[in-house]
């Protein structure tokens, strides 16, 4: 998104972050000294007070390019804006942001720009904000941009207790669906009830495309949201109903297997690839994004925290994630 980030002598200013030199487990992340990232004139250098772990910066970390060595991985985080570049209009030093790029997030500073930076709005918590751009505009484009998601469809929302879950039960409710969620626990599905959840699926202990069937009278699923793939994607589209959509946003089942596609044509079924990063450039996903931060500072929509780790324990906040014990997003406070 920006220039890859290169970084300057010893006699620059430093900061602390938490980089790996190689992919692996979540082990391999250090916290460590590192300089300042290179200021640039299309550029905007915030300092990070909140950094909001997605699913991808685990991938990333596990098997994703290095852009440096070391390398600072992270999509996401909302801070204060300390520098603008000279070709940079709308955004000042002091400005409350919340930001993307891809990498970069798990530092005490880190570059974006103009196009994938977002004002917080007025009184709003940053914590709160740092967990919207991504998840939300996700769950967005795959319930309604994609899977094209009309009042009175069903959508089953695959890992309904991650940060993209939760938002995509919420958006389908608003708009009208009947809400159908997976969840590895009672206890998780529970929760979501609150949420929006009509109906929840215990995929340890239950068949996902038995109740899928069951709990759509025979019919099947009109849109899949699936961020986890491999076989659970399998299943996803074993469960559509006539002309039932399925929208394919990650991989964080972390298995890659073969897929059956033959059931998609005698039902006139589609799956989609959906990428918020193919889209982040365009006038639509800022609006996007911009429209769903003032919606969850009205209290319309909500943003689920489950728990904060200090930037030095990063590690153990992406051993947290992993364990897939989460319910809600994961932040790092520097």
């Amino acid at each position: 998104m920006t220039q890859r980030q290169t970084f300057k002598t010893k006699e620059t200013p430093i900061m602390k972050a938490a980089v790996y030199y190689e992919n692996g487990p979540p082990s391999v992340l250090k916290y460590e000294d590192v300089p300042d990232p290179d200021m640039f004139d299309d550029g905007i250098l915030v300092e990070n007070k909140v950094i909001s772990i997605e699913g991808g910066d685990t991938l990333n970390r596990l098997r994703g390019d290095l852009a440096a060595n070391p390398h600072i991985v992270g999509y996401q985080s909302a801070g204060v804006v300390l520098e603008v570049g000279k070709n940079v209009s709308g955004f000042a030093p002091g400005d409350e942001v919340v930001c993307i790029n891809f990498h970069g997030s798990h530092a005490e500073k880190r570059l974006t720009l103009p196009q994938t930076a977002w004002k917080i709005p007025k009184g709003m918590d940053m914590k709160q904000a740092s967990a919207v751009p991504i998840p939300f505009g996700t769950a967005d484009d795959c319930l309604f941009e994609f899977g094209r998601l009309k009042s009175g469809e069903t959508a089953l929302i695959q890992a309904g207790a991650s940060a993209v879950g939760i938002a995509a039960i919420q958006l389908a409710k608003r708009a009208g669906a009947t809400v159908i969620a997976t969840a590895s626990s009672e206890a998780k599905l529970e929760k979501l009830k609150a949420l929006g959840l009509d109906h929840g699926i215990n995929y340890v202990e239950q068949d996902l495309v038995e109740e899928s069937k069951k709990l759509t009278g025979g019919k099947g699923i009109d849109v899949v949201v699936d961020p986890v793939g491999g076989p659970t994607l399998q299943q996803s589209i074993y469960a559509l109903g006539y002309r039932g959509r399925v929208s394919t946003v990650g991989d964080a089942g972390r298995e890659f297997i073969k897929f059956d596609l033959s059931t998609l044509r005698e039902g006139n079924r589609s799956i989609t690839g959906v990428f918020q990063g193919a889209e982040i450039f365009t006038d639509r996903m800022h609006n996007l994004v911009a429209t769903h931060l003032d919606a969850v500072a009205k209290g319309e929509l909500k943003v689920v925290i489950d728990s904060e780790y200090a930037l030095k324990d990063a590690a153990g906040a992406h051993e947290h994630i992993e364990s897939r014990k989460a319910f809600g997003r994961v932040l790092l406070i520097p």
